[in-house]
């Protein structure tokens, strides 16, 4: 147990300098994401005073067109308020704040993900990235590309990817997982508690756990196909990987709650994009280019780093669970 302690810490180094390094990335999206939507010139002929009600998503409703006075930029302020303030909940929850949880792996060589949301936010969301990775280089070999949907305005696309986590998190883990999980596992009935599991699904009890984990993956593979399942979204190459990263998410969701899930969510979306748009922005560029902007391969590199890293601990651990029952 001591070599394995040891090993951590030495792991642990390097690990949380990246999760660290992560976690401040993550925390300077917020005002690069005000930047690009009010200070510059993302949306061509349209800005954040474009009316919320001349969106798509409101094509063939009552909504569409209409008077309602509210703007992309009243919607995106409310948005990036609800995130940072869950952003500041996962940095202080739900038992430690996150300097502390990660502290633990260097000095003892034992760390605890449930005490703290920011530290399962940057591990299992490095590992997200970096099996969404392995699975677009598996894919490309065999010929498979990736294509994102084509938006006709970068503002508008902005907009939506800011608020996509929330909507496809709401449905995809709440409604999909959340409330299935609560039917089945559920001792009682009581609005308080039944709100709580929702929140935080481990607060039910789980004694076997396969009926979760087919709920999990069947949720996963009906994510992967939403994203590909309509004439405007993405082509056949991402339902691998959204169905990965669905199958990720319902486990992050059923093991520390709402709260990682849905930053996880963001981070892959909000995150990303902002500061693809912001070198764009910056460079004069278009997005397609930005992607492959130095800063972006470092950011891609440092989160399959910290995802090999996260990979090698978890197997670690895992190997010295069994070695110690045996």
């Amino acid at each position: 147990m001591q070599n394995k302690n040891k090993i951590i810490q030495l792991l642990g180094i390097p690990f949380t300098a990246l999760l660290s390094i992560i976690f401040g990335l993550l925390l300077i999206s917020f005002p690069i994401g005000i930047y690009i939507v009010f200070e510059t010139d993302i949306g061509d002929d349209i800005n954040y005073d474009y009316p919320i009600t001349h969106l798509d998503i409101f094509y063939n409703t009552d909504f569409y067109q209409s008077s309602f006075d509210v703007s992309i930029g009243d919607v995106f302020v409310i948005l990036w308020v609800f995130y940072l303030g869950i952003f500041v909940i996962s940095i202080l929850g739900p038992k430690q704040h996150f300097l502390k949880s990660i502290s633990s792996i260097i000095s003892v060589g034992k760390y605890d993900v449930q005490l703290n949301y920011m530290f399962a936010i940057t591990k299992w969301l490095s590992i997200l990235v970096l099996i969404s990775g392995l699975i677009n280089l598996i894919q490309e070999s065999f010929g498979i590309i990736t294509v994102p949907p084509l938006g006709d305005n970068n503002l508008i696309q902005f907009f939506y990817v800011s608020l996509a986590p929330l909507l496809e998190e709401f449905v995809f883990r709440i409604l999909l997982v959340g409330i299935p999980l609560f039917a089945l596992y559920s001792g009682r009935a009581s609005v308080r508690y039944f709100l709580k599991c929702l929140w935080t699904p481990s607060s039910l009890n789980i004694l076997d756990s396969k009926k979760a984990i087919f709920i999990i993956i069947f949720v996963g593979v009906a994510f992967g196909f939403a994203h590909i399942a309509f004439s405007d979204s993405w082509s056949e190459g991402k339902f691998a990987q959204a169905t990965a990263g669905g199958v990720i998410l319902g486990w992050v969701y059923l093991r520390y709650g709402i709260v990682a899930s849905l930053l996880i969510h963001w981070a892959t979306n909000y995150f990303i994009f902002a500061y693809a748009y912001f070198i764009s922005q910056i460079n004069s560029v278009p997005l397609e280019t930005a992607f492959f902007n130095p800063l972006m391969s470092t950011l891609e590199l440092l989160f399959l780093s910290s995802g090999i890293l996260a990979v090698c601990i978890l197997i670690l651990n895992k190997f010295y669970l069994k070695k110690s029952l045996i």
